[in-house]
């Protein structure tokens, strides 16, 4: 009965605090969205007493976005904005967290790569699209490279990182019980780094973000960086705006998405950070 007992007052502590966790939660959720409505109210009013060639505000964005939204252009330039992100993002993924594993679990692998690592990503991307665009021309394949290079270091980099900050004792533990090298891998090495590994996916999607409007305001033939171009030439500063918001919104929802995975692989990571 005694061990009934302390286990029935384990579950309602640990209840109690998860029902703490959601409350504070909901909490900060409605800070967020006060918080969000409060600058867009103070834009508005703001924006409406300076020269619209300047800044505009929300009402006009909104206007705009219909504008461009009922000619077709917009749909047009953000699909091909987001055809190249997605490819060159996508690689960069798959290839950063490969070669993060590789680095942190095998020494030569780290003794290798590394210095070409840290010396590319000390690289300024800028510095990099003139010789993108020699070898690939103005098409896509220039500016897929670009976003592959932005996308690429900060996920590499986090799961390197996470991967080093696997206990060694867990590891022994696993071989202790047989496991081989894929089940280490499987088992102990990934789900310890996996919060890291999501970080550094959240970076990348902003740094992609980064690089292909960096890209196409440097080809300004198409997508939305061109767009972006073609708007500032034009000094219209109410449909500049709407590129702008839209990369804005896409970014922090793809961020959010990419939290909410984490929180459905590691729930683990999110009760240390509720306790």
């Amino acid at each position: 009965m005694a061990l009934n007992s302390l286990e029935q007052t384990a579950l309602a502590e640990i209840n109690l605090a998860e029902d703490r966790a959601f409350c504070v939660t909901d909490h900060l959720r409605a800070v967020g969205a006060g918080s969000a409505l409060t600058v867009v109210f103070l834009w508005e009013i703001f924006g409406r007493r300076v020269n619209p060639l300047f800044l505009s505000y929300p009402s006009a964005i909104a206007r705009a976005f219909w504008q461009v939204l009922a000619s077709g252009e917009f749909q047009r330039q953000a699909l091909v904005s987001l055809q190249v992100f997605a490819v060159g993002l996508s690689a960069a993924l798959i290839l950063g967290i490969a070669l993060g594993l590789l680095m942190g679990r095998y020494r030569l692998a780290e003794y290798l790569l590394d210095p070409y690592v840290y010396a590319f990503d000390a690289t300024p991307r800028v510095a990099l699209i003139p010789i993108l665009l020699l070898w690939f021309g103005l098409g896509m394949p220039s500016r897929i490279a670009i976003v592959f290079l932005s996308g690429l270091f900060p996920v590499l980099m986090n799961t390197f990182s996470g991967v080093r900050t696997v206990s060694a004792g867990l590891v022994e533990v696993g071989r202790a019980y047989g496991a081989n090298e894929k089940a280490l891998f499987s088992k102990i090495i990934l789900p310890a780094a996996l919060p890291f590994i999501m970080a550094g996916i959240r970076l990348a999607i902003g740094r992609a973000l980064i690089g292909i409007i960096t890209a196409e305001m440097f080809t300004a033939v198409t997508g939305l960086g061109a767009l972006l171009i073609r708007y500032s030439s034009a000094l219209a500063t109410d449909k500049f705006f709407v590129p702008v918001i839209f990369l804005a919104l896409l970014g922090v929802m793809l961020s959010s998405a990419v939290e909410k995975l984490q929180k459905r692989l590691a729930p683990w990571k999110e009760t240390e950070r509720a306790l």
